[in-house]
């Protein structure tokens, strides 16, 4: 690829699947990035403050141009979620609850 020109893909799409690591993790966080991204757009001057503003400074309008560079960028990234080690830490809190010690004047039992 030659440089000094922009491309019609920019950030290139090998740079967005090495920042993402694989296709549909790309598209699942560049879609909810976009969309976080229009909800701010939207919700401009009403002070609500709820959406996160884009992270990049960018002359691009398009919300997903803007999440395609902010995972470029390194601004945006994911975190795995393991759904069994969840539910067992859920588990062990909730055991952890059950299980309080008897306090002094509690010794009903």
């Amino acid at each position: 690829m030659a440089d000094g020109y922009d491309t019609m893909m920019t950030p290139p799409i090998e740079e967005l699947l090495d920042a993402a690591g694989s296709k549909f993790r790309l598209v699942t966080l560049s879609a909810k990035r976009a969309r976080e991204i229009t909800n701010y757009v939207g919700h401009l001057g009403q002070g609500i403050g709820a959406n996160v503003p884009p992270q990049v400074t960018s002359t691009r309008s398009k919300p997903l141009s803007i999440a395609f560079e902010e995972i470029a960028a390194g601004k945006i990234t994911y975190r795995e979620v393991d759904p069994e080690a969840e539910a067992a830490a859920a588990a062990a809190e909730a055991e952890a609850a059950l299980d309080l010690p008897v306090g002094p004047g509690d010794e009903s039992a």
